[in-house]
């Protein structure tokens, strides 16, 4: 080992500061004060009594001092009535999901809501028809009618919800998008039906999930108005039915959710009890004051190991057996008299190359100056311990999707194996894969810290999936990694057109069902956006390699269009597709993403073909960019606030964002996220909160950090300034723009590649390198610099997660990694080939 540490000393220095990062991460597990939280409710009521609960009772922290009704009937058993005014509660039952508070509505019913009577004329799992003083409407699930005729749109909308209103009336009912159609207000206008004297989103109309008894039907619920609430009542012949007050009974019913808290329950005839799984708070010692009917069970909170663990802990010791025997046969040389008689030591590229590389298959030569070559036991260990670490990683995300999450020290030891088993893969380490370890240890052990520091059981389970996940996709890459060494040579054109388009129907279908069924959070808990990102580069990178490629081609103008047509159409209308799924994000954030790395393919295609205006362009477009960004923050503050505060507004475009953003002292209600943060990174200074760039502090509570909205995804950067300070930002920062310097550095070496007198596939296999790598750089590029630059208020609140650092499971999985093992397989290909151009070989 001490002889492979002389020869790779970037490997050794990588893996020293991995090690360093996960034993930081192992330091701040045991630092860890221990913790107590139910793992059982008991409530006990005689037949006729009731019980109030709420955050205490339950120990959820997000629902309301009072926030349900227990009552045992004499005949109906156990029932429960909502008592929040703003937060449903949902049952979940043999049946499926079922929201309280909402009821769907039939035929010759009447409803009411504030003092305003409606008479129902028609009801069906499509429309629903009602009357009011001679005036009839018809809403379908997505467009509010008014006498046969939709609404127009509100004043007050802005473009992507014109644009949706649009999509709605012109497109057929079944590509339609679900909007709520929303009772109160003084005026009609696209999905409002004004009611005098009724709060805005008293009452809400709208189609149910694909979940639950009422599952696909229009369903009439009470809202949660800003203002005086007012009653919605259904009217049933003689019977009248206040869906604030509705009680529902407990038959059948397995599990309740109040206020991000679930609760497993079991009934039996004297009592009722409850199992929290999800959102369950945290307390220092195991004692509380409770009703005499409630008593809870206490559990300590398991870091180390819980029952789920079991399984994964055979796995990852054969995970880690695996890798430390490679890494053996590596140091030890991997004799050629015992294992293999191919097997041989690489000459070194300063003492030259000989014919005798001829010999080896490009596949199989030297990855790295003094590197050992992979012998066939090597290959299978490491076939086989990447497949082990992939089969870990899917079960610790099952495991935890199915509510038995593995405890903190397995997920650790799932993602150092993981980290470890990347930087154990065949290939010479490149800068982009040292700074993407670090980056992403540094960033786990960011999230390690905020969940041990939370008050809450579920803040480890963003650091638990992401540790899944990771595992996941270094698996993933890894096989993928191996299987581009073993073969060792380009797929033909013609197949990977096709694997192209392919990735592009995925990505399509993933964006058509976030359109239709999700929302800006994504759709089945994952986001397709972040894998069309990926998509479209590669997409866009194959049609630029092929125009670089034109110089036999046609001569003539009109050719020319036609071949311009022919190969930027699927990049054209995949952008389209993708800037209609970006209509219903209440965000700009994507749109500048898009920008930037549409500017950056332009600066990459003109530095390839030497058009000094598209280099110039981007570059010029920068610069004013900033300087407007300069000049905007700096107008704010040479005038008085009230005037900085109505500037967005004659422009109307998220002119909230911007009002926040120029005066947030104007705005403390809605800049809370802005000035939390601020407040926050203040408090850090340049040396952290404990003064000892977060080490003082490693698994302590967090503080008031934890009140910063999503502090896990979109302010993860506040937090860290606030545990490791301004200097752990400038370590993390060189970290970023080695990883971004990596990715260029292999991109130009990939253009020089595919600009050297060679075959047809061997250019372009370059140029589509350099591209795909310049545009995934970019889109990387983006989402850090509108991280930081959201966090550190340059620009308005944006929400675009932090790559490595935040919480962002889709973004690391579909985007991060597969971007890095490309990066891994380029770098990685260039090393096999450079025999190739070092001397004339023809079967090169």
């Amino acid at each position: 080992m001490a002889t492979l540490a002389r020869r790779h000393a970037a490997i050794a220095a990588t893996v020293a500061l991995l090690l360093l990062l996960c034993a930081l991460q192992g330091l701040a597990l045991w630092r860890a004060p221990p913790a107590w939280h139910p793992a059982a409710v008991t409530v006990r009521l005689a037949p006729g009594e009731s019980i109030t609960l709420g955050q205490r009772e339950l120990a959820a922290p997000q629902a309301d001092k009072a926030h349900l009704t227990l009552r045992r009937d004499p005949r109906d058993g156990w029932m429960l009535r909502n008592l929040s005014a703003a937060k449903q509660v949902v049952l979940q039952g043999e049946a499926g999901e079922q929201r309280m508070g909402s009821v769907a509505l039939r035929g010759g019913q009447r409803f009411q809501v504030g003092h305003h009577r409606f008479d129902v004329l028609s009801a069906s799992a499509d429309e629903v028809a009602f009357s009011r003083d001679g005036v009839q409407w018809r809403y379908d699930g997505a467009v509010l009618y008014r006498d046969g005729h939709a609404l127009p749109a509100c004043a007050d909308a802005h473009l992507a919800a014109r644009a949706l209103a649009l999509w709605n009336r012109w497109l057929p009912r079944p590509l339609s998008i679900a909007r709520a159609l929303a009772f109160g207000g003084n005026v009609h206008c696209d999905n409002r039906l004004g009611l005098a004297g009724v709060t805005s989103g008293a009452a809400l109309l709208a189609r149910a999930g694909a979940d639950g008894p009422l599952r696909g039907q229009l369903q009439l619920s009470a809202g949660s108005p800003d203002g005086e609430r007012g009653a919605v009542l259904l009217l049933d012949g003689a019977r009248q039915t206040d869906l604030r007050q509705q009680e529902l009974p407990l038959a059948g019913v397995h599990a309740i959710i109040a206020g991000h808290s679930r609760l497993l329950l079991s009934q039996q005839e004297e009592q009722l009890n409850l199992q929290p799984t999800r959102r369950v708070t945290l307390f220092n010692v195991a004692e509380l004051k409770l009703p005499a009917q409630v008593d809870w069970q206490w559990r300590p909170r398991a870091l180390w190991h819980n029952p789920a663990s079991s399984a994964l802990w055979a796995g990852l010791a054969l995970c880690l057996a695996l890798l430390a025997a490679t890494a053996l046969l590596a140091a030890r040389g991997v004799s050629t008299s015992k294992l293999a008689p191919s097997v041989r030591l690489a000459p070194s590229t300063a003492q030259g190359r000989t014919g005798a590389d001829d010999a080896i298959p490009p596949a199989r030569q030297a990855s790295g100056q003094g590197q050992i070559h992979a012998g066939p036991w090597r290959t299978r260990l490491t076939w086989f311990g990447t497949i082990v670490l992939l089969l870990c990683g899917l079960a610790a995300l099952l495991l935890q999707r199915a509510g038995s999450t593995p405890s903190a020290a397995c997920s650790l030891l799932l993602a150092s194996g993981a980290l470890l088993w990347w930087l154990a893969l065949p290939g010479r380490l490149t800068l982009a894969s040292a700074a993407a370890v670090i980056l992403l240890a540094a960033g786990l052990l960011s999230q390690l810290d905020l969940g041990l520091g939370a008050n809450e059981v579920s803040w480890l389970r963003y650091y638990q999936k992401s540790c899944a996940l990771l595992a996941i996709g270094a698996g993933l890459g890894g096989l993928w990694r191996l299987w581009a060494a073993q073969r060792g040579a380009l797929l033909p054109q013609r197949a990977t057109e096709w694997a192209l388009a392919v990735f592009a129907a995925v990505a399509l279908a993933g964006l058509a069902a976030e359109v239709l069924w999700g929302d800006e959070t994504g759709v089945f808990d994952l986001q397709p956006v972040e894998l069309a990102k990926l998509a479209l580069t590669c997409l866009t990178a194959h049609c630029l390699a092929l125009r670089l490629g034109w110089q036999s081609g046609p001569r003539r103008l009109a050719e020319h269009g036609a071949r311009w047509l022919r190969l930027i159409a699927p990049a054209l209308l995949f952008l389209a597709l993708l800037g209609l799924a970006l209509v219903q994000v209440d965000d700009y954030s994507p749109l500048i993403l898009l920008l930037l790395w549409s500017a950056a393919m332009m600066l990459a295609y003109g530095l390839a073909s030497g058009n000094r205006l598209l280099v110039a362009l981007p570059l010029l477009a920068a610069l004013l960019a900033a300087a407007a960004i300069a000049w905007l923050r700096l107008a704010s503050i040479d005038v008085d606030a009230d005037s900085a505060g109505q500037w967005p507004q004659n422009g109307g475009f998220y002119a909230d964002r911007f009002q926040v953003w120029l005066a947030p002292a104007r705005h403390p209600h809605t800049g809370q996220q802005l000035l939390l943060g601020a407040r926050a990174i203040a408090e850090g200074g340049w040396w952290g909160g404990d003064g000892l760039l977060g080490l003082r502090s490693l698994g302590q509570g967090a503080g008031a950090a934890l009140r910063i909205p999503a502090v896990q995804d979109d302010f993860a950067p506040a937090f860290f300034l606030n545990r490791h300070g301004l200097l752990g930002a400038l370590l993390l920062w060189t970290a970023q723009a080695a990883l971004l310097a990596g990715l260029l550095w292999t991109a130009a070496r990939s253009h020089a590649a595919g600009a050297a007198p060679r075959g047809f596939r061997q250019a372009w296999a370059g140029r589509f390198r350099y591209f795909t790598l310049c545009g995934g750089a970019a889109l990387l590029f983006g989402h850090l610099l509108l991280s930081w630059g959201t966090n550190l208020a340059i620009f308005p609140i944006m929400g675009q997660p932090m790559s490595f650092l935040s919480a962002g499971g889709s973004h690391l999985l579909f985007f991060l990694l597969p971007l890095l093992s490309f990066a891994a397989i380029s770098a990685q290909s260039l090393e096999e080939n450079e025999p190739c151009r070092s001397m004339s070989n023809t079967k090169c």
